[in-house]
Parts: structure tokens; sequence; C-alpha cells
């Protein structure tokens, strides 16, 4: 029997710290409630900060919806009454009927080209009582631009306008007017010009030197043409 001490007498102890736990103990940081309370603050802290973030970040304002731009109404043109005037061409010379143009003093405008000018001119066909209506000699045409000057003729069958705004008082018929100069033109009569042309629409008032451009009309069948200016 060995007379020697066992060996745990000599093994020395670790001095204790107060405060302190000693290796192997099994207590953690975690464990100490003041931490823990600590923690729970900041966290605390944190989700009130958040929020707090959250509910006072910007807002943008939201655009209202935008209006509509006004619809401008655009007023369509009038409708051109020239448009629906015949146009006399070589290929396509009719500008009339025989049976529109049955009645006496009945007429119609059209346009037809002038030859030297390669302008389109504004004539008028009237029906003459005194020849038949199958006939070349019923009718007489002409330019509406008066023969000098800008001035539009115009034909006047209402015989009191004849009294009231030319001062012709002999009127018993429809009559050409040229309002600029009060000139009265009668589709009946004839004039001689010089160089012994006879033309139509003479002169029973006022100061023109001579009657409107004479358009040459031709009758074929049931259509009535007008072939060229003069």
């Amino acid at each position: 029997m060995s007379d020697q001490p066992p060996p745990d007498r000599y093994k020395a102890e670790m001095p204790q710290i107060p405060g302190v736990s000693a290796p192997g103990s099994g207590r953690s940081p975690l464990n100490n409630p003041a931490i823990r309370m600590v923690g729970a603050l900041l966290a605390i802290l944190l989700v009130v900060f958040f929020g707090a973030r959250w509910i006072l970040r910007p807002r943008h304002a939201e655009a209202p919806p935008a209006e509509p731009p006004p619809q401008i109404e655009v007023p369509s043109p009038a409708p051109d009454p020239n448009a629906a005037l015949p146009h006399a061409t070589q290929q396509d010379p009719g500008i009339a009927s025989v049976p529109e143009m049955a009645q006496p003093w009945t007429s119609k405008q059209f346009f037809i080209r002038n030859a030297f000018s390669g302008e389109n001119v504004k004539g008028l066909l009237i029906r003459l009582p005194t020849s038949s209506a199958s006939q070349e000699g019923g009718y007489w045409a002409f330019s509406m631009n008066a023969p000098y000057g800008n001035c539009q003729l115009e034909y006047i069958t209402d015989l009191t306008r004849l009294k009231t705004d030319y001062d012709f008082k002999a009127a018993k018929h429809p009559m050409v007017g040229n309002p600029c100069n009060r000139t009265v033109y009668d589709p009946t009569k004839l004039t001689n010009l010089p160089g012994n042309v006879w033309v139509r629409g003479a002169i029973v008032q006022g100061s023109d030197l001579r009657p409107p451009l004479g358009i040459e009309i031709k009758v074929q069948g049931k259509n009535i043409q007008a072939i060229r200016t003069e």
C-alpha cells in the first residue's frame, strides 16, 4: 500500500472574480436580464423609427385627370354655286337641253373657255321668243363680263328693278344691264358694229360702246351647245 496522497490534493483552484463566471460554468450573456431588456428596447425603437418614417414619407399628389382638348368646330365651306354649272369644252360643248329651255325668257348660266385668253368665262343663255326652240335663232348667249371694265352684267326679269335701279321705264320684257354704269341691252334687237358685223343686244340706254361679247350657239337635236366666244 502506497503512502503517496491522491493527485487531486495538489491541483490548484482558479481564483474567482466577482461578476465573471468561470469557464465551463454554462452561463451566457444572452441569459442576462439586463442585456435582454436593452435588446428589446432597441428593437422597439427601431420599429417606432421606421414606422414613423413610413408614415411621414412624402406622398406625391396624384395629378388631376387631363381634360380633353377643346373641340374646335371648323365651319364647312359654303358650297360653290359655280361648281354645278355646266362647262362647255371642245369634247363636250353641251350646256342645256331644248326641253328645259322651252319657255321664252328662260335663262341658264354656264362656263366656256376663251380660246384667246385660256380663261373660263361665265356665260348666260337666254331663250328668246322670236324663233323656235329647236333653232339657233331662238337663243342668245353672251359673256357676263362687261365689254369694258371689271363689272359683271346681270339678267333682269323684274321690270320694276329696271325702273328703280336703272331708271329705264320703257321695258316690256327682260333686259340685260350693266350695274356699274346703268347701261341697258335689249336681247331682241340687233346692232351693227364697225366692219358690218351684226350682233345681238343693242344698247337702249347707257354709255357702253358695244353690246356684250356674244357666244356662238348650236342646236344638235335636243342638245344646246356653246361653240366659241366672240
